[in-house]
């Protein structure tokens, strides 16, 4: 390759110029500081009315593909308000296709418990974080060291190893359905008679229970948040 260059007399000149790489196989300097660069970009979080958007550099690396973020730097051990957390990807070429980012709490000296994950078909998410209960693994520390804290933990995983991308969700999905199962039994139970070793019900039962049901939602604006407690 060469640069043709004007000097001020207006002579032209040529200079040669040595390729920095070769075309199609990418430096592998290049490459490395381009992965580096792309890791300290891959996500932001936001904690709802409690904070602004914070981005990686807020956690702590505790390798490749693992981050921590010590909530005593950010509400100390009012850890348990912070409910919700909205994560991220900043764009879609730090991820693979295959891998997700999966968020874990930790109370202080319990276990990691996982929340929920951000995909590149699921780029972002509002999770609610279920601290579970501290205590459980209290650990050993020096007389001097601080005392164990609440910690967010994000991790590069395995999209298929993971048993669900919202945890939270589908928990609030099981209870209502419960509830409305035990609110049915509840209603036919009244109405139960008893043949033998068999319990008799009216056969329109559940139009009865339904319409009761629906009747009730349209007075009471708080009956069906009950069932999403």
């Amino acid at each position: 390759m060469f640069l043709v260059v004007l000097d001020s007399a207006r002579h032209f000149s040529f200079l040669k110029l040595r390729p920095c790489f070769a075309v199609g196989k990418p430096h592998k300097t290049l490459l490395g500081e381009r992965q580096k660069t792309q890791g300290r970009r891959m996500f932001g979080v936001v904690f709802p009315n409690r904070s602004f958007p914070m981005d990686i550099s807020s956690f702590t690396q505790i390798d490749t593909f693992h981050w921590v973020l010590d909530m005593n730097t950010f509400v100390g051990e009012s850890y348990h308000q912070i409910g919700d957390m909205c994560i991220f990807l900043l764009n879609n070429f730090t991820l693979p296709p295959d891998k997700a980012l999966a968020v874990y709490v930790q109370s202080p000296g319990s276990p990691f418990v996982f929340c929920g994950a951000v995909t590149l078909q699921r780029p972002s998410a509002v999770l609610s974080l279920i601290w579970p209960e501290p205590g459980g693994q209290m650990q050993l520390t020096a007389p001097d060291s601080a005392a164990p804290s609440a910690k967010i933990g994000v991790s590069v995983e395995d999209l298929v190893a993971l048993p669900s991308l919202d945890v939270a969700a589908e928990k609030k999905i099981e209870r209502m359905a419960l509830k409305v199962g035990e609110n049915l039994f509840n209603f036919m139970q009244s109405f139960c008679g008893v043949d033998g070793s068999k319990l008799v019900v009216p056969m329109d039962i559940l139009d009865r229970w339904f319409k009761k049901f629906q009747e009730k939602a349209k007075r009471d604006s708080d009956f069906l948040k009950g069932f999403a407690l």
